[in-house]
């Protein structure tokens, strides 16, 4: 066993920062390309025994390039709840008469932490391109309808539904989870 545990450290020892570039190039996120690299590491060092001994770093770079890809899917789709989730409770809010404040059946701990969001984001919209900064601040901000918003923009409601999809990828794309965490 010790000599199978001096070749898989010297395994590690070779590649180790190529399967992380190979992880960070498609995460985007020094934290995250290291948790999947030891992630890849173990899941290498145990699926050795089905290795067929045919084109090693090509094995080893296609469990870490499978890795990294269910990862950013899966923190895709978690952006995307999150998204949706963001969604309801601020139109629900943007129905309330202005300076009230509303109770829903989550309590008060969901709209104290909607309120914090929505303060985070407030924030961070600097951050935001022209373009995709009004029709952001016009809907979830001022809580304007698609209809108002097309209207004093001079263009469709269904551009708008366009230019909020395009605002609201960007975001995923470019905002992390834990930016708001």
């Amino acid at each position: 066993m010790n000599g199978d545990e001096a070749a898989f450290r010297e395994l590690v020892a070779t590649y180790r920062q190529y399967l992380f570039q190979t992880i960070y190039a498609i995460v985007r996120h020094t934290k995250d390309a290291e948790d999947l690299s030891q992630d890849v590491w173990s899941r290498i060092y145990f699926s050795l025994p089905q290795y067929q001994m045919k084109g090693l770093k090509t094995w080893m770079t296609r469990i870490a390039v499978n890795r990294a890809i269910d990862f950013k899917r899966s923190a895709s789709r978690r952006r995307e709840e999150m998204t949706a989730e963001m969604e309801v409770p601020m139109q629900a809010q943007a129905a309330q008469p202005a300076g009230t404040f509303a109770f829903s059946s989550n309590g008060v701990e969901h709209e104290v932490l909607m309120k914090e969001t929505t303060e985070l984001v407030r924030k961070k919209l600097h951050e935001i391109p022209a373009n995709y900064h009004e029709v952001l601040t016009a809907y979830y901000i001022q809580h304007q309808s698609y209809q108002d918003i097309a209207s004093a923009h001079g263009v469709t409601v269904k551009t708008i539904e366009s230019k909020l999809y395009r605002a609201k990828q960007w975001l995923r794309n470019n905002w992390k989870e834990e930016d708001f965490m």
